[in-house]
């Protein structure tokens, strides 16, 4: 992933040298294993302990002529360890050392994620209960429908999120798994008691039938989760988007002094953030598909999946955490303004409560046809008049002052009518 979008706590996770660190622990853990149950000598692990290492230079130079990452890998090993190193990767086939080390690799990102997951539902928490009766108008096919709150709207961001913490704990436990088990899976050459001992060592569970790899379907599960995760980041910012319009701008990402929105337009403050994040969900679905199509490889593995997964993987774990930690401060810096959320609510003269006014209609014993018919009209010419007061035209209709007193009618336009079951929704996510 390029600079740009890659923060250090999870690109570190994701370099050649971390990689590779990684690749040493599972063989390290293998050689302890092995010697705990009497295949090799305990001596020859503590010198491996003691003097294994490897330099990145050293293992591209290695790869350039060997053409394999892993026996560059293990080649370079080899000349620090000396004549010990012979115990190093016995029985085992390159997948064993790639798979599980990966698997390592993205439990790691997985903890990463829950943590910056943990602060943007603390985000949302806070805005959700900071503007809990913040009243605004609620829309559907984007056009007004009836009043809601913006924290009942957070509180519909607050229970996505909930729901994708879940997911990543389901995933990380079926990507949790390491295997030991030779060319084929078969444990030919390696006594399965050394698999389980070596993934207890590495926190790991082994795979329950492996061929030469653990299944891609458990990957494509971890892209798909961070794909729909993205995919609620995008959903967010699209709507701080169509809030922050000009002509509605009921919310506003912050802007910073100094920040300029526009090289040739000096009044512009764009949402920016929010437009990333709709920008970068699209790469991780693009990658969460490319996943998929690695499930299907041939027989006991193929090496089709191998290049995809050096791009995808990365790029993924990495653009999801810059998206968290970005859309944290967003809804955390969320610039609210209520005044123009009441009058947006309020234009055209309170047609927002038509659906009241019909249902007390029907109250009166008026057929719902023809109730629909009078508030209908009344609601059209009030929305295709400037300065138009459904209010007022309900307010002289005959078929409506026959049925309802002006109290009654009153009581129709009441706000607060709507918002009188927000407890019982915040209560739910325990806010």
């Amino acid at each position: 992933m390029i600079e740009r979008y890659t923060l250090p706590e999870m690109g570190n996770l994701w370099t050649d040298e971390y990689k590779l660190k990684t690749w040493l622990q599972v063989e390290i853990a293998v050689c302890e294993a092995q010697a705990e149950l009497g295949k090799i000598p305990s001596e020859a692990v503590d010198i491996i302990k003691e003097k294994a290492n490897f330099d990145v230079n050293r293992v591209l130079e290695i790869e350039k002529e060997v053409k394999h990452d892993v026996i560059a890998f293990l080649t370079n090993v080899n000349e620090y360890v000396g004549d010990a190193g012979r115990y190093i990767h016995l029985g085992m086939t390159s997948s064993d050392m790639l798979d599980t080390a990966l698997a390592l690799q993205m439990v790691a990102s997985i903890n990463i994620l829950m943590g910056e997951l943990e602060k943007l539902i603390q985000a949302i928490r806070y805005q959700a209960q900071e503007h809990r009766y913040t009243v605004m108008i609620g829309r559907s096919h984007g056009i007004h429908a009836e009043p809601i709150t913006f924290g009942f709207k957070l509180a519909g961001w607050l229970a996505e999120v909930l729901r994708h913490r879940d997911r990543l704990c389901a995933v990380r436990k079926r990507i949790s798994v390491g295997q030991i088990s030779g060319a084929v899976g078969t444990y030919a050459n390696i006594d399965p008691a050394i698999e389980t001992l070596t993934c207890q060592k590495l926190g790991l569970e082994p795979d329950t039938a492996s061929t030469q790899v653990v299944s891609r379907d458990r990957h494509a599960e971890f892209l798909q989760a961070l794909a729909l995760l993205t995919a609620s980041l995008e959903r967010f910012g699209v709507e701080i988007r169509n809030l922050q319009r000009t002509d509605v701008l009921e919310v506003e990402e912050f802007f910073s002094k100094g920040q300029k929105g526009s090289s040739a337009m000096p009044h512009k403050r764009n949402p920016i953030k929010s437009e990333r994040l709709s920008g970068l969900a699209r790469v991780i679905r693009g990658n969460a598909i490319a996943a998929l199509e690695n499930v299907a490889l041939w027989h006991e593995r193929d090496i089709s999946h191998s290049s995809v997964e050096r791009v995808i993987l990365p790029d993924s774990c990495i653009l999801t955490h810059y998206m968290l930690v970005q859309a944290t401060g967003l809804i955390k810096n969320l610039m609210v303004y209520p005044d123009n959320m009441a009058r947006n609510m309020n234009c055209y003269g309170g047609v927002v409560f038509s659906q009241r006014v019909l249902l007390a209609l029907v109250e009166k014993d008026m057929l719902r046809e023809d109730a629909y018919k009078v508030v209908q009209s009344c609601a059209h010419q009030a929305w295709n008049t400037e300065g138009g007061d459904f209010r007022g035209l309900v307010g002289q209709h005959p078929d409506v002052t026959s049925r309802l007193s002006p109290e009654e009618l009153d009581d129709c336009f009441d706000a607060q009518h709507h918002l009188k079951n927000l407890d019982t929704i915040y209560q739910r996510l325990n806010i």
